[in-house]
């Protein structure tokens, strides 16, 4: 059996001091992140998290720029996750659009009140992204390239 990792997109954006999440229904109950969600088959990283961030929120997001790519291993089920987040700008929010099963709702967090529901997170990656996204961690776009089917 070939070992692959599961690569997945994040959509960290912060406005009036407060960052979008989601809450969402996971097999032990409720869980906080970033929008996100898996790469898709003949997908780009960038439309991939576009089109988390609008399923999950119905907001439609911009990438701006790469926060950072973060490897972890689930203790929970053994996979593990590499997370390519990105920060960038709202552009528009369909608040009629229904959100990917699972998701309870979109809400706006301080970095505060993150910090201190750390245990209702999904993963580390959560705050570990607010903290890179504080401190002012960015990488161009330009430095992913997709080669497409080359």
């Amino acid at each position: 059996m070939i070992w692959t990792p599961h690569v997945t997109v994040a959509a960290v954006v912060q406005q009036d001091g407060r960052f979008l999440l989601v809450e969402e229904a996971v097999k032990d109950g409720i869980a906080l992140n970033q929008p996100a969600g898996h790469l898709e088959e003949n997908e780009t990283l960038l439309q991939a998290v576009v089109r988390e961030t609008l399923e999950e929120t119905a907001w439609h997001f911009r990438p701006e720029a790469l926060l950072g790519v973060y490897r972890w291993l689930s203790p929970r089920n053994q996979v593990t996750y590499l997370r390519f987040a990105f920060t960038g700008s709202l552009l528009r929010h369909e608040p009629e659009r229904p959100l990917d099963h699972g998701i309870l709702h979109a809400l706006w967090m301080t970095p505060e009140a993150i910090r201190q529901s750390v245990a209702s997170h999904r993963s580390p990656q959560v705050l570990r992204c607010v903290d890179d996204y504080l401190s002012g961690v960015r990488y161009p776009l330009s430095s992913l390239r997709d080669l497409g089917n080359l």
